[in-house]
């Protein structure tokens, strides 16, 4: 599955995009100014958007992918 197919899901079972996701991430304190704190590890962020979002591990990570700053 391509990156960009991973974030058409996720808009699609959530009706949340990625710059959605990046401000949800930044009232949590796992980023700050469009940028991941540095002592937020992967696992708390996927862990996040799997209990709250009920999204799978994949989506999760293409997620996370996205804060890193991946865009396809």
């Amino acid at each position: 599955m391509s990156f960009q197919a991973y974030i058409d899901n996720i808009k699609a079972k959530t009706g949340k995009s990625p710059e959605d996701f990046k401000k949800l991430a930044e009232e949590k304190g796992f980023m700050s100014s469009g940028e991941l704190v540095k002592t937020v590890k992967a696992t708390e962020i996927t862990n996040w958007l799997k209990e709250t979002f009920e999204l799978g591990h994949g989506h999760a990570m293409a997620i996370y992918a996205f804060f890193k700053g991946k865009t396809e």
